[in-house]
């Protein structure tokens, strides 16, 4: 299976670098789905680390801004046609608010969550890349979550999280909060310094976390 998914990876990254979407649909989808992969292994095991070499390619300079917009562009399309495809779990009645903290632009990571979440059965509202704070909070205020679930991916921008977890926590004490993205990674103090009630490796890592926190069966 591994190698399998290696080797699934690896042509779709090239699919990527090429710009070939259509290539990368079959691949990602034709393909994986055909061999019996399920839309979250395909997810977790080719789109994902995939994702993860395109952004370590960009900051390697080994291929430009354009490169990568392009390469994200083609998984934001494959992400579509996987949730399609992904069977979706009867509701367990709680709700989900998954965000990008202010200023942050690189989304992918956050949807592939919020996929996650949604087949897993969870009602989940996905806010999309650069929430504002004082949004987010108005949100919140208007649909309280019983989860929020905040992406920060590139360091720089582990201030904001900082900030819009010290503000939700001024309104909304008790609202449990995870945190994830590369920006926890590189701090992996930060958790513990937010005071974060979630932190994961992966979005099954953050669901199984989630179902625990809230109290809900798998």
């Amino acid at each position: 299976m591994k190698a399998h998914l290696d080797d699934l990876r690896t042509r779709y990254l090239a699919a990527q670098l090429r710009g070939d979407r259509r290539e990368a649909l079959r691949i990602a989808v034709d393909e994986a789905l055909d061999a019996g992969l399920e839309p979250s292994e395909i997810t977790e095991g080719v789109i994902r680390p995939a994702q993860r070499e395109i952004g370590q390619l960009w900051q390697r300079n080994l291929i430009g801004i354009a490169d990568e917009h392009m390469a994200t562009a083609i998984s934001h399309l494959v992400l579509a046609q996987l949730y399609q495809q992904s069977a979706h779990a009867p509701s367990n009645g709680k709700r989900v608010l998954v965000a990008c903290v202010e200023g942050e632009l690189h989304e992918l990571p956050a949807r592939i969550v919020a996929d996650a979440l949604d087949n897993a059965g969870f009602d989940v509202r996905f806010t999309g890349a650069d929430v504002p704070t004082d949004h987010l909070l108005r949100m919140i205020e208007k649909e309280p979550p019983d989860l929020l679930a905040l992406s920060a991916t590139m360091s720089f921008h582990a201030s904001a999280l900082r900030e819009a977890i010290t503000r939700v926590r001024a309104v909304k004490p008790k609202l449990p909060i995870a945190i994830g993205g590369n920006a926890c990674e590189w701090a992996p103090g930060l958790a513990g310094e937010v005071n974060a009630d979630i932190t994961a490796a992966s979005a099954n890592d953050l669901i199984d976390a989630a179902r625990r926190v809230l109290g809900v069966a798998a």
